[in-house]
């Protein structure tokens, strides 16, 4: 029996300590274009729509700008970081991103945010965008 090549391998587990070896190029790809993104949890209250972001390590003045247009409200936040210690440096940065539409009856020109602890909380105020909706009886009619 002749000896099996590498392309010819005795078991897809022999294949797969391939693919770490030589990297998985479609994984590594799509990592790469894959843009962080900012973890949030958000609520709808009766009079408000509420949204809490994880950013922490972050100056809120320097590092996180909130935009609202058009009932979208952005989120966008960079991150440096330089960590020296005893003749080693380490790099942390990133930009991320994070778009919510909001509710309708949003006030936009009313968003209000705070951050505390690695946790920014904004809060937009909701109106009620017209009035309740109403019943319409329906008429029998008269057959001709």
């Amino acid at each position: 029996m002749a000896a099996l090549t590498k392309k010819e391998s005795a078991s897809p587990l022999a294949d797969l300590f391939d693919w770490f070896d030589a990297g998985w190029p479609a994984v590594t790809e799509w990592r790469q274009h894959m843009a962080p993104t900012i973890r949030i949890e958000d609520r709808l209250e009766k009079d408000r729509y509420m949204l809490r972001a994880e950013l922490p390590g972050m100056d809120p003045e320097k590092d996180i700008e909130i935009t609202v247009a058009d009932g979208v409200l952005s989120i966008s936040a960079e991150r440096r970081e330089e960590i020296s210690e005893k003749g080693r440096s380490e790099f942390h940065y990133g930009s991320f991103v994070r778009r919510v539409t909001l509710p309708k009856g949003a006030q936009e020109d009313a968003v209000d945010a705070k951050y505390t602890d690695g946790i920014l909380e904004i809060t937009v105020p909701l109106t009620t965008t017209g009035p309740e909706p109403r019943s319409i009886p329906v008429a029998r009619t008269p057959k001709s």
